[in-house]
């Protein structure tokens, strides 16, 4: 990573836009994709040289008014407006607030007290800091159920788990974008990023477009090697006495297949005491 992440992704965001997108005519032959810096700056309302200079990284301190403009230039969905405001330092940032990795025992209570949905807890960079029965076996087919990022680029697995495997992609890399935008500094992000640039040209690829994105609620599309296809809707909740972590639950469509599949994989997956209960 640059320290120069504010203009890197106007950068990015810029060249994902075709005129045609903003309701601009397109004029004379574009040697490289997207809007030119003047188009952004007029739609923006803004000085063309004053937004080279924020590209540039020769102006670091935009007004939130600016940045609203330039979002609304942008077509920023609402994670990514919030990213870019994160970038400029000109949001509440998160990103000195104390985090820790440690899971309560409050809350490792509440995830056993879902038998029948998996429950697990991550942290800003998707390493998975405890996961319930159900959900260990939901990952039983990765070599190690750690950072859901590593899982979806680097484990062999991957591929076939995650039956929208570009969609899942997107996401994640989406997520730890977001990441980036609340601690730009976190040294765990970084060897995370280092170590997916260096082994997955995909990561890289969607590491570069700087899409952002949240982890709230969402549908999931696995292929369990014990029980098939399943199909799961996420919720993901912000613990609120240990910031960055992040409760995730899965839950099947009632008397659906995949409830069906669910209900098999912790039957496969009990232990011998579990059993016998």
């Amino acid at each position: 990573m640059t320290d120069n992440q504010l203009g890197e992704f106007l950068r990015a965001r810029r060249a994902a836009l075709r005129p045609q997108d903003v309701g601009m005519a397109s004029y004379g032959v574009r040697r490289v994709a997207g809007l030119r810096r003047e188009e952004v700056a007029v739609l923006a309302g803004v000085n063309a040289d004053y937004y080279t200079r924020l590209e540039q990284g020769r102006e670091r301190h935009p007004s939130a008014q600016v940045l609203d403009a330039l979002g609304r230039a942008l077509r920023l969905d609402p994670d990514a407006h919030a990213h870019l405001h994160q970038l400029a330092g000109t949001t509440p940032s998160e990103r000195f607030t104390h985090t820790t990795d440690r899971v309560g025992p409050a809350l490792r209570q509440l995830m056993d007290g879902y038998p029948g949905a998996p429950a697990f807890v991550i942290n800003r960079t998707l390493d998975i800091l405890a996961a319930n029965a159900l959900a260990e076996a939901l990952h039983a087919p990765f070599e190690r159920a750690d950072n859901l990022a590593r899982m979806t680029f680097l484990d062999p697995a991957g591929r076939q788990f995650y039956t929208r495997w570009s969609y899942t992609a997107q996401a994640t890399v989406g997520h730890l974008r977001q990441t980036a935008g609340l601690d730009p500094d976190s040294p765990r992000l970084r060897e995370l990023v280092r170590a997916l640039t260096e082994r997955s040209a995909d990561f890289t690829r969607l590491w570069n477009s700087h899409t952002v994105r949240g982890k709230t609620q969402d549908a999931k599309h696995f292929l369990h090697p014990d029980v098939g296809p399943l199909t799961l809707t996420y919720q993901a909740f912000d613990v609120r006495d240990a910031p960055g972590q992040q409760l995730v639950v899965y839950q099947a469509e009632p008397g659906s297949p995949s409830a069906q599949a669910l209900h098999l994989l912790g039957s496969l997956h009990a232990t011998p005491n579990q059993a016998a209960l």
